[in-house]
């Protein structure tokens, strides 16, 4: 590992206790002893590329999915176990032979079927999309010793705990009525959005919830931001029926576009999976395929969090100013319409690791 503060290659053996044995100054993380494998080196260079060398402000789960979509990619299930069974029921195999010794041909038999299982599996994908850490442990196995070291989150991450401060140094008067209302479940993006003063530029009010967005003082247009997960598909429709006939935009992630990328990785959270009432109404509303029913079915998502966080922010950017300056047939004909798009192939992805 480099030591982050004078940049000297250590072993394990001149990095006890995070301390560096050469400038004896401590660092946060050691990629031994945390499931990511993270450094402070590589925290501090993903994080260049996901605030656009300090030109955004990002959130705490917006680092963490850009510091696990190499992991989500790959498959954990039973790691190194199909070579070592196949080592060893080669061995037990070759000896049997040699040996003469009947019953041994059938341990060598069970070893290389095991071999085969594993190697199926991983090749299958089991395991694969299952973070090896959650955005709940990245605080507390990454951030919190950060806190510890450093004294405060890595530069250019918020705190998204409420209330976020704006960036942009610009608050709509408490008196005047929002221009229109940002819905969007995920308190990390809202409070990405706040961190870097869009709401408060185009006098749009962040809410949380359907009773959020009843309990603010306008009748403007709602703008849904949301997942491409069983839970996203539904909200926007949710909404539509609550509100009758207010404008409500879809800006949320087309599912059917970003699993088309390459990427766009997504990953399963245990937790979230839908149940069988949700994949019922998913089911019921024929607009979705049977390999697309399947793939929500196990709780496969593409979140809003693992979006480029410069890119997410111009697309939001642009819905905003659709809806707040353009005239009512437009604002109209923008309802109708997803403004969200994912980086293309030749764009550069500042989300992740190459």
């Amino acid at each position: 590992m480099i030591c982050p503060h004078c940049e000297k290659n250590l072993l394990r053996k001149e990095r006890p206790d995070n301390t560096c044995s050469h400038c004896r100054r401590t660092y946060a993380l050691d990629p031994k002893t945390n499931s990511l494998g993270l450094s402070d080196l590589r925290v501090r260079r993903i994080l260049a590329k996901v605030t656009e060398e300090g030109r955004i402000a990002v959130v705490p789960d917006q680092l963490w999915y850009a510091l696990s979509r190499k992991r989500l990619k790959e498959s954990r299930f039973a790691p190194g176990c199909a070579s070592a069974s196949l080592g060893a029921g080669l061995f037990v195999g070759f000896f049997a032979i040699v040996a003469g010794i009947t019953y041994l041909l059938l341990v060598s038999g069970a070893l290389l079927l095991a071999a085969a299982g594993f190697a199926f599996a991983r090749a299958a994908g089991v395991s694969r999309g299952f973070p090896v850490m959650s955005r709940a442990a990245f605080r507390s196995e990454a951030l919190a010793p950060w806190r510890n070291v450093y004294g405060g989150l890595p530069p250019g991450v918020v705190d998204d705990s409420p209330p976020v401060p704006s960036r942009a140094g610009v608050r709509a008067p408490s008196e005047a009525q929002p221009a229109a209302v940002l819905l969007c479940p995920d308190r990390s993006i809202t409070a990405f959005l706040v961190a870097d003063g869009l709401p408060a530029r185009y006098g749009i009010a962040p809410a949380k919830d359907l009773d959020a967005v009843r309990a603010l003082p306008t009748r403007g247009p709602v703008i849904v931001l949301h997942d491409a997960d069983a839970h996203g598909e539904l909200l926007v429709r949710q909404v539509r029926e609550c509100l009758g006939q207010r404008t409500v935009i879809d800006a949320g992630l087309p599912l059917r576009t970003v699993r088309r990328l390459a990427q766009a990785v997504p990953y399963r959270d245990k937790q979230e999976k839908p149940d069988r009432e949700t994949m019922a109404r998913l089911t019921a509303l024929g607009e979705f395929t049977e390999e697309e029913l399947k793939w929500l079915g196990k709780g496969w998502r593409f979140p809003l969090v693992g979006m480029p966080p410069a890119r997410l922010l111009a697309a939001v950017t642009r819905v905003a100013e659709q809806v707040t300056r353009s005239a009512d047939p437009e604002r109209r004909r923008a309802a109708s319409v997803g403004f969200m798009t994912w980086p293309g192939p030749a764009a550069q992805d500042h989300a992740g690791e190459r």
